[in-house]
């Protein structure tokens, strides 16, 4: 009777051992902040390296010369009636110097930088197909919004800065420092007009901050750059049309433009501060307004370029 020998066979050799399964990382995402995509001090760079900003603060910075050369070409102004206005004074001192400035300039040339640093921002950068790529870095849309507001209101606010401060700098240097000569009797010494000055400024800013969010707006709606802000500029001149027309009435006290010289009233012996205080309402209430619907519209957006 034959026996079963139990036979011990080799165990088969085990193949190569499958590859672990890649662990997650989770650090890549622990490690993000979305506050710290897109700081605002690249931002401020990428905007202070563009040409058009180099280009606005040459023109701004050249228009006391330019001013400086047409007093010293055209001698005294005519007075009809011996009435005498904040032009005539011009040459009293450098404060007068620098509050022509602004007087001439607020009306229009002022409009113009805020509308391109807050019009120009995000419709440039659709314009370049550069936007999806910033969101997918990724920068979250509102940092993005954030981050291209407060740089462009930020390069807005240093060009109204700009110019008074060359203004004062050149008017000294022409005219001498001295007292700002109110025209309806009085002066202010040096002292107090220099505070009176950064009341002015800083009006001048507020009420600009309806171009700037009227540009912002636009910005976020197209994607040409000139669009944004002609629009902004544009709208901007017809407010002061409507303002012109007189059968308005009191609807013109709804309208930014309406206010937009109220800071003359600053720079009297006694300020008058109720028109500065309406203006102020008017412009920070619509600027509101369009900031919100900038923010809300993008957010929304399909961006695709």
């Amino acid at each position: 009777m034959s026996t079963l020998t139990e036979r011990n066979e080799p165990a088969e050799p085990a193949g190569p051992a499958a590859p672990a399964e890649p662990a997650v990382s989770v650090e890549a995402a622990a490690g993000y902040r979305a506050g710290r995509t897109l700081p605002l001090r690249v931002e401020l760079v990428r905007q202070l390296k563009r040409r058009r900003t180099v280009v606005m603060g040459a023109i701004l910075a050249v228009l006391p010369f330019v001013l400086v050369v047409a007093f010293a070409i055209g001698g005294e102004p005519d007075r009809p009636g011996g009435r005498v206005n904040l032009m005539d004074t011009a040459t009293a001192s450098g404060a007068n110097f620098a509050a022509v400035n602004l007087f001439v300039s607020a009306g229009f040339l002022l409009v113009i930088p805020v509308a391109l640093f807050c019009g120009d921002t995000v419709a440039s950068e659709a314009g370049w197909s550069s936007l999806r790529y910033l969101l997918a870095a990724p920068v979250p849309r509102m940092r993005l919004l954030w981050s291209k507001l407060i740089v462009g209101l930020g390069l807005s606010l240093a060009a109204m800065v700009l110019l008074p401060l060359v203004a004062l700098a050149v008017g000294t240097a022409a005219y001498g420092w001295g007292p700002l000569q109110i025209p309806t009797g009085g002066a202010l010494d040096p002292g107090t007009a220099a505070q009176r000055l950064v009341v002015v400024v800083a009006y001048l800013f507020v009420s600009q901050l309806v171009t700037a969010g009227l540009a912002f707006w636009l910005s976020t709606r197209t994607d040409a750059p000139l669009g944004a802000v002609g629009g902004a500029v544009g709208l901007t001149i017809v407010g002061n049309v409507l303002d012109a027309v007189t059968a308005l009435g009191d609807w013109r006290h709804f309208l930014p433009a309406h206010w937009q010289f109220a800071w003359a009233d600053a720079v009297q012996p006694t300020p008058e501060w109720s028109g500065m205080i309406q203006g102020a309402a008017v412009s920070v209430t619509y600027a509101l307004v369009l900031f919100a619907l900038a923010f809300r519209g993008f957010a929304r957006k399909d961006v695709v370029s």
